[in-house]
């Protein structure tokens, strides 16, 4: 067993064995310390900041072991056991070697940039990217002397084209936001490792469930496990898959940045976990039920999801996905006050940002996310002004395709 999981066994102790004279604002504050007789089938939650030690010799044993490996029990920054028993779930489900959990997840994709690049290194990046990813790419990183290209991620000879002897990173998110483009994993990782460059791919919107990257060649996986691993829209977190060796720098550098994953929202994404797989799966079902209904309809130019043959990349998903996600967006005709009309007339589903949880959720990035932008910004932003990104939950598919409807025809449902 790994020398850091010796913590909770060398730390036990019998508190019970101080003095009863002792007064009751002193027997108030240390309580007993209890071992299950039987392993309880929901993980505990350990809410503690620290532990304490048998005596001095056994403390500066516990320190010096709480530098590598990662312990799971010295100081809750270090490490933690409700955390570490998520760590171990998540690095399981993408089939990697180890997993780091994080405070969210822009403080995993923080750390992992922050760990594998150096100034005078270059990245190559999808061009289609969470807002707050390539806010760091086009902000931070520069001022940290790291070069920064997006791409076409559509396209792995895109990738091959912008490599250069400084390249150190290709970041990829696919399917991408709010348009549903996809990478070919397989063909990127190829033209990475033949480089020696590193992959790093953002797998919050297609879910271990449905894509595992590590699989496909991949070196590094990150989620914001807000998302689809927590499902239930009540917890903050991220995580990072990814080889052994990767893993123990990434913990020495979310040890010093400090953005460790609390032992509750641990418990709260391993709660999620346990229900992930039927989740997706239904949401999965939801979003082509939805997506083929929307694509006949005359109100609609058209639907962005994988799943339908009419995705110009369907075969890639089939190839490199087992499921087509809950994920979609729908071009309404009429533009950008159709747009506003709509997420104001739904009634089930619920106008809100965020995705991946039981609730259908859905926004209009002209008149929110993006509502400070010309209709030509839009579409040279890739992002058409009547565009809907819908998160697909776990309702009736029936009921979702009926608000769907009277949101459209407003009109008609007052006549």
């Amino acid at each position: 067993m790994n020398e850091g999981n010796r913590f909770p066994e060398a730390m036990r102790g019998d508190l019970m064995r101080r003095s009863t004279k002792q007064t009751l604002a002193t027997r108030s504050v240390h309580h007993p310390v209890v071992t299950p007789p039987l392993p309880p089938v929901a993980t505990p939650i350990y809410q503690t900041s620290t532990y304490y030690a048998k005596d001095s010799a056994d403390a500066a044993t516990l320190a010096e072991l709480a530098q590598s490996p990662q312990p799971t029990s010295f100081y809750s920054r270090y490490g933690n056991p409700t955390v570490d028993v998520w760590e171990r779930v998540i690095a399981d489900l993408e089939e990697g070697q180890r997993g780091l959990a994080f405070a969210s997840g822009m403080a995993a994709v923080n750390c992992v940039l922050l760990t594998l690049l150096e100034p005078g290194d270059h990245l190559v990046a999808g061009n289609s990217l969470y807002t707050a990813t390539t806010l760091l790419m086009t902000e931070d990183l520069p001022r940290m002397g790291v070069d920064v290209d997006f791409v076409d991620a559509t396209s792995p000879e895109s990738f091959a084209e912008a490599a250069r002897s400084e390249t150190r990173l290709f970041y990829i998110e696919t399917p991408s936001n709010p348009t549903m483009q996809l990478t070919d994993l397989a063909a990127v990782c190829q033209i990475a490792r033949e480089r020696g460059i590193r992959t790093v791919v953002d797998n919050t919107f297609a879910t271990p469930v449905n894509q595992r990257p590590l699989t496909l060649g991949a070196d590094v996986v990150v989620h914001s496990g807000t998302k689809y691993l927590g499902g239930h829209s009540d917890v903050l977190g991220g995580c990072v898959v990814t080889d052994a060796a990767t893993a123990e720098r990434l913990w020495h550098k979310r040890t010093l940045l400090g953005g460790t994953l609390d032992p509750f929202a641990a418990w709260l994404l391993l709660r999620g976990t346990k229900t992930l797989a039927l989740r997706v799966e239904r949401q999965n079902q939801n979003a082509l039920a939805i997506a083929r209904t929307l694509e006949a309809d005359s109100a609609v130019a058209r639907v962005h999801y994988p799943g339908l043959e009419c995705h110009p990349q369907h075969e890639l998903a089939k190839r490199q996905m087992t499921g087509f996600g809950g994920m979609l967006s729908v071009e309404l005709t009429g533009g950008r006050s159709v747009g506003a009309s709509f997420v104001e007339s739904i009634r089930l589903a619920l106008l809100a940002v965020s995705l991946g949880g039981v609730e259908t959720l859905v926004e209009h990035p002209a008149s929110m996310s993006h509502a400070l932008l010309s209709d030509q910004e839009l579409r040279q932003a890739g992002i058409p002004p009547g565009l809907i990104r819908m998160s697909i939950g776990i309702e009736d598919a029936n009921d979702l395709i009926a608000d769907f409807r009277q949101a459209m025809y407003p009109t008609a449902n007052q006549a």
